[in-house]
Parts: structure tokens; sequence; C-alpha cells
């Protein structure tokens, strides 16, 4: 599987896991909710200072976007 892909995978994954929105994650990450949409479905790597604050967000170690 491809960088961007598990990474896609796994963030939606670890999102639903915590049983948020898009929108509220989005919120809680302090970045755009067309960007966590876009990554989710693979059309956009998002840079590690994003997956960074999204995995702050999730109280989730950032590696685990990467399993």
């Amino acid at each position: 599987m491809a960088i961007e892909a598990a990474v896609a995978s796994n963030l939606k994954v670890l999102r639903e896991k915590h049983g948020l929105t898009q929108e509220a994650l989005a919120h809680l990450a302090g970045i755009s909710v067309s960007l966590v949409s876009l990554v989710e479905r693979g059309e956009r790597s998002p840079l590690l200072a994003t997956i960074e604050r999204l995995a702050d967000a999730l109280k989730e170690d950032p590696l685990e976007f990467f399993n």
C-alpha cells in the first residue's frame, strides 16, 4: 500500500474510532474541512505538520497514520 493510501485510510479509521465527523476533526485540528476530506480520499498528501495537528486532535501517535 502506498504511503498516501495508508494515511488516507488510517485517518478515516482513526476519525471514526473517535466518533468525529470531518467537520469536528477539522475544528479540533485547526484545519479546513476540505483538507480533511481531500486527505481521506487520497487526493491530497498532507504535510507532516498537518499530520501532527490531526494526531494531536485525535490524541493518537502520528505514526498511527503510517501503519
